[in-house]
């Protein structure tokens, strides 16, 4: 039997910390930044974890 691969959208977008989280980077920070307040750029820059209902389901996708 073949080994089971790594969903390669997954793998780009989410990383596991070391508590075990999936953190991920959050959207609308890559183009049309200009009218963006730097507030709000801090805001979406900022980390962003996925929701635990969630977190099955993209670890599933990672293998993990």
């Amino acid at each position: 039997m073949p080994k089971m691969k790594t969903h390669s959208g997954a793998k780009k977008r989410f990383r596991v910390t070391a508590s075990g989280k999936l953190k991920y980077r959050g959207a609308n920070l890559n183009h049309i930044n200009a009218k963006k307040k730097p507030e709000r750029k801090n805001r979406i820059g900022g980390a962003h974890y996925v929701d635990p209902s969630m977190e099955a389901n993209i670890k599933r996708l990672l293998r993990i």
